[in-house]
């Protein structure tokens, strides 16, 4: 099987798109809509809860470039919420109900919500000035009435989105209806959206661009099989799922495709799995691995790159045999793709230059940031639109291959892809040195002992810092995936000779210490032996003891999966990931495991 993106020149065409709730209600209504929680929701029922959704905010004064805030779990009544937020002609933003209490707060104020919709039974209110609303309450069928959608144009608001701020705060991008339809037009135009009926994996955070790649599908007929926090982090639980659920559609990271990949069923089926691999780069090995799977008939995989500010996919490229090199493919249709240099002139073919895209995907802009918008949506050079058009520019370098594909080289500032996720260092940086006693802070993305990408924070204080409790500090501000791993204390930075800092000249991180070696204690049993042997290779620490905690030693969600791999294969248990999570101290996930090993002998 070989799938093939049509040829593109770099200027696409495209035609407006039908809005995304006009093709919705085309959908036949016996037909799947969303699977989740072992509970199913038919296109009717989804239509009429949406419906009776919307009808309760209208009611409320919400209609056109309102915003309304979804803190919810995934799950049916997420997108019950999302869909009928549209139909009251309303935007979103997902407020992702995992994200520390501080950074929900900003989200909900800075975003100026008009509303926030919560879970059944949340209590915590995330703006005393907004009004809270439990989802159950918006989609009551007492009283129901109907209500059709709003009419709404191409140019207004569907969804707020936050992204890592350089700033140190972030901020939320703005997209527009006609953009997030025409994505799925374009989807489906590059032969990337094509099966009839398709089931595709709800994978992403709802506070991840990637996850409108997602719902976008259901408006086409497609049904969301929504993935739980422990399915997503298990990659034999995950797989099991593609099985189980006979999954059409994929989106995953390469990071966490990688552990996949081998676990997938052989017999690919009458309709093999598309991962749509994005949000990071792939390394040749992985490429050649997933290319070997497609080649087996296992699976298609596209690699998608893109920004949020140029509605989540710019670019699409077929995971095969064929690449020498892996690539990001070329344009989808929506965009138009620029290849500029520092003086904004076009490079030539195999030159490097920073990636501009311009056309009716790119973003309104940032939520009330016009200065930030100005520096980053500029005037197409190129263009030929009545009255000039703006580009977007991304910050990526990349360089054109003659046959029109893209490779991606980097980044020209201090962004970096971490696990898919999008990290302005800068903010990370603020949020260090709002710690008392630090007075500068530096951060970097480096690779660990198993040549995984991890942060590194390096940080100059006036006094003793206690790192467990700057740690804790910034995990109630920040995103699990934006808290470094490893910290650095530093006498003084290295600078230039310039007298800026020389970020190439900071010290690696030695190899993390043992929590505590004072009550650490000694070691008791086999087992507890082989974990901390497995917790010293995965995490580079010299010693291990039986109260350090696998998180405080620098663990994450990638390293969890890992340990849990060479469990599995030295003792022959089926540990699963969330164990880790609840037994992060190794004396606790040992005798866990023990209770696994005394189970199966029975």
């Amino acid at each position: 099987m070989t799938a093939v993106l049509p040829e593109r020149a770099l200027r696409g065409a495209t035609t407006p798109a039908a809005d995304l709730l006009d093709r919705l209600a085309a959908v036949p209504a016996a037909r799947v809509a969303v699977v989740a929680d072992g509970r199913s929701l038919t296109f009717g029922e989804l239509r009429s809860a949406a419906g009776r959704f919307a009808g309760r905010l209208a009611a409320r004064g919400i209609g056109p470039e309102s915003v309304v805030a979804l803190s919810l779990p995934r799950g049916a009544d997420l997108v019950v919420a999302l869909i009928g937020t549209l139909t009251a002609g309303a935007a979103y933003l997902p407020v992702d109900p995992k994200l520390p209490a501080e950074r929900r707060r900003y989200l909900v104020t800075d975003a100026a919500a008009d509303l926030v919709v919560t879970a059944d039974g949340a209590a915590e209110p995330l703006d005393a000035g907004v009004p809270h609303l439990p989802v159950g309450e918006l989609t009551d069928p007492a009283g129901a009435f109907g209500f059709g959608p709003v009419p709404v144009t191409a140019g207004t608001l569907a969804y707020v989105i936050y992204t890592s701020g350089s700033t140190g705060r972030p901020k939320g991008v703005e997209i527009s209806r006609g953009a997030a339809s025409a994505l799925l037009a374009e989807l489906e135009g590059a032969g990337i959206a094509v099966t009839d009926g398709g089931r595709v994996g709800w994978n992403a955070s709802p506070s991840f661009d990637a996850s409108v790649q997602q719902w976008v599908r259901l408006c086409r007929g497609d049904a969301l099989v929504m993935i739980d926090e422990e399915t997503r982090a298990d990659p034999e639980l995950l797989a099991r799922l593609v099985d189980e659920q006979a999954l059409t559609d994929l989106d995953i990271t390469p990071s966490h495709a990688d552990p996949l990949l081998d676990l997938l069923s052989a017999d690919g089926g009458p309709r093999p799995l598309t991962l749509l691999v994005g949000g990071e780069a792939i390394g040749p090995v992985l490429w050649e691995r997933i290319a070997e799977r497609t080649a087996a008939g296992v699976l298609r995989a596209v690699n998608l790159y893109g920004p949020t500010e140029c509605t989540v996919d710019a670019t699409a490229g077929w995971i095969d045999g064929a690449a020498e090199q892996p690539h990001i493919g070329s344009v989808l249709p929506g965009l138009r793709l620029r290849l500029l240099d520092e003086r904004l002139n076009p490079v030539g073919f195999g030159r490097t230059g920073e990636l501009y895209l311009a056309g009716p995907r790119v973003g309104r802009g940032y939520r009330g940031r016009p200065v930030l918008t100005a520096e980053r949506f500029v005037a197409d050079t190129g263009g030929t639109e009545p009255g000039g058009g703006r580009m977007y520019r991304t910050g990526d370098l990349a360089r054109l291959l003659p046959d029109g594909r893209l490779v991606y080289v980097g980044r020209a500032d201090g962004q970096v892809k971490l696990r898919g996720h999008r990290i302005e260092l800068p903010e990370i940086e603020a949020a260090v040195t709002s710690y008392d006693q630090v007075a500068e802070a530096a951060v970097l993305l480096l690779d660990d002992v198993n040549g995984a990408p991890g942060l590194v924070a390096y940080y100059r204080a006036g006094a003793a810092v206690h790192e467990a409790a700057l740690r804790e500090r910034l995990a109630e501000r920040l995103p699990a995936y934006m808290v470094p791993s490893a910290f650095v204390a530093m006498d003084r930075f290295p600078t230039t000779t310039n007298g800026k800092l020389d970020r190439a000249a900071l010290p690696a991180p030695a190899a993390v210490p043992a929590a505590d070696t004072a009550s650490s204690g000694e070691l008791s049993g086999p087992v507890e032996e082989l974990i901390a042997g497995v917790w010293q290779t995965v995490l580079g620490a010299p010693r291990i003891g039986p109260d350090d905690n696998f998180f405080k030693l620098g663990g994450h969600s990638l390293l969890a999966i890992k340990l849990v791999s060479r469990v599995r294969a030295e003792l022959g248990v089926a540990l699963a990931v969330k164990a880790v999570y609840a037994n992060p101290r190794l004396h606790d996930l040992a005798a866990h495991i023990e209770g696994l090993i005394a189970a199966k002998e029975l």
